[in-house]
Formats: structure tokens, sequence, C-alpha cells
């Protein structure tokens, strides 16, 4: 209580005698003749009186800046306490909430305080400048799918371009072939008509040249005729042995093309596989034997 000395002499209070309890341990103080001279020294006190002092001495705050503590309206927030992590009073360490509290100087917290927030936002722009890069790189990653995308996009058509032309020159080239044979098979046919039509004629004009013969009534007359008109009837009928087309002449089957394998060659295209995919695929088709194996065996 002796510390609090100058503090009550501040304040304009002088006592010297009578009883009263102690705000901070509650025991009941006799003053005697000496007054607060005569209470042991409370070296704590001493110290927070000291830094309160100092604050007023040395470096005094401005007025409109410094807060009042909220509990004793005339006192300034002047140190603070480090248990409670705020700031507060002398009167409140010495009287009040916080006087079983360790303190400190109020402008070494603000100084060290500062400190690590200073460092908080050097921390915090470092973070932000590797943000930064990393969606630097990012965009820049993003660009580089989007270009090696689009190669291997005009890779591939290109690619799909070139076996559909391969395919155009083969269809082209079997289609010339089947053509070929057709123009053959049917030029040969038609000689072959009009020979028969040719053959036709002839044979209708003999009989009509016959008709007019078995018109004739006079039988010098018609033996005169007979005999020359018989032997060119006979003549004609050895010679009307035209060519004939073998059977199933008019057959293509021959062109036939099996496309079967090639469409499942076509329907198997796929990217390649890299080592990881290959093994993948591998386990999950021997999980899949292993599971058909698995079934027989359990029907059995």
């Amino acid at each position: 209580m002796q510390a609090a000395n100058p503090y009550w002499q501040s304040r304009g209070t002088n006592i010297s005698g009578g009883r009263f309890r102690c705000p901070s341990c509650r025991h009941e103080v006799i003053l005697d003749r000496h007054g607060v001279y005569g209470l042991q020294r409370n070296l704590l006190v001493e110290n927070i009186i000291d830094i309160y002092k100092q604050e007023y001495s040395s470096r005094p705050l401005k007025k409109e800046n410094q807060p009042m503590c909220k509990e004793h309206e005339d006192e300034k927030i002047n140190i603070y306490c480090l248990t409670c992590e705020v700031p507060t009073c002398s009167m409140c360490k010495v009287f009040g909430a916080h006087k079983d509290c360790e303190v400190a100087p109020l402008q070494s917290v603000f100084q060290g305080q500062k400190t690590e927030l200073n460092n908080c936002i050097s921390m915090l722009v470092a973070g932000n400048d590797r943000v930064q890069t990393i969606i630097g790189q990012l965009e820049e990653s993003c660009k580089t799918t989007e270009e090696n995308s689009r190669q291997v996009k005009q890779s591939l058509c290109e690619k799909f371009e070139a076996l559909i032309a391969l395919l155009e020159e083969k269809r082209s080239e079997l289609l010339e072939r089947i053509s070929k044979e057709q123009a053959e098979k049917v030029g040969f046919l038609q000689n072959l008509i009009q020979e028969y039509k040719e053959q036709l004629e002839k044979s209708s004009k003999l009989v009509e040249s016959a008709i007019q013969s078995m018109e004739e009534e006079a039988g010098a007359a018609f033996l005169m005729s007979a005999k020359q008109l018989i032997k060119t009837i006979l003549e004609a009928s050895k010679g009307s042995q035209l060519e004939k087309i073998e059977a199933g002449f008019e057959n293509m089957d021959h062109f036939t093309v099996d496309l079967d394998a090639i469409t499942e060659v076509l329907r198997s295209i796929d990217f390649e596989a890299d080592e990881e995919d290959e093994e993948l695929n591998e386990e999950e088709e021997t999980e899949e034997e292993d599971a058909q194996v698995g079934t027989v065996d359990g029907a059995q």
C-alpha cells in the first residue's frame, strides 16, 4: 500500500489514521501516525507506478489519440495485461479486475505487436507474391494446354483425312475394276444379241421365201426353186449355232470384299496408353478373369 502513496497524493487524498481493508488482499489494515508510509512496501505496485510515471514524463500521448479506461473514466489506458491480452489502466492493476494479472508497459507491447503485425504483413505479402506466381504459372499452363490440344487435334484430323483419302483411293480402284468387267460383259452380250438378231432376220426372210414357194401350184416351177431353197435353209440351220454364255456369266459375286476385320481394327482405334494405363488395364483384365473363374467354380 505504501507504493500507492504518490498516486494518492496526486489525487489529493491524505490518509493519516484509521482502519480500512486492503483492496488487493482484503485484509484489515491499521494506519498509525506514519500514515501510508508505515505500510509494507509492494514492489509490484511500485513498478506499475514507475511505468505510469514514465509514460507521462518521457513519451506522453496526445489526448485525442489515447483512449480512457471504461472502469475508471479519469484514467488513461497506459499498461497492457499480458494475462488477459487487453490494454488497461494502472488503477485496474492496483485495485481492479487485473490486480492478479501480469502486466507490461503499453509502449513495449505496442512495439512488440506492431513488429509482429509487420512480420505478418510481410508474410502475407510474400504469400500473395507466391499465389500470384502460381496464378501466372497456372495461366501459362492453361495456354500451353490449349496450344497442345490444338496441335494434337490438328494431327489427329490430318491422320484421319489421310486414312479417308486412302479409303477413297482404294474404293475408286475397286469400282474401276468392277466397271471394267461390267463393260466387257455387257459389250459381249450386246454383240451376241446383235448376232442373234441378224440370224433371226435371215431366218425370217427364208421362212417368207419358203412360204411363197409352198404357195406355188405349178410343179415344175416349184421344183426349180425348191431344191435351192431347201439347200439354203439347211446351210442357214448349220450356221445358226451361235455362241452362248456360260451359266453364271452375269454373276459379279467375285468382287465381294470382306471388311469385317478392317472394321474391327477401325473400331479399336484409340490413343496410345502409357505404362500406368497398361498396367491398370492388365489388372482389370486379371480381376475380370478371376471373377469369371470364381463364378464357374461356384456354379460347379
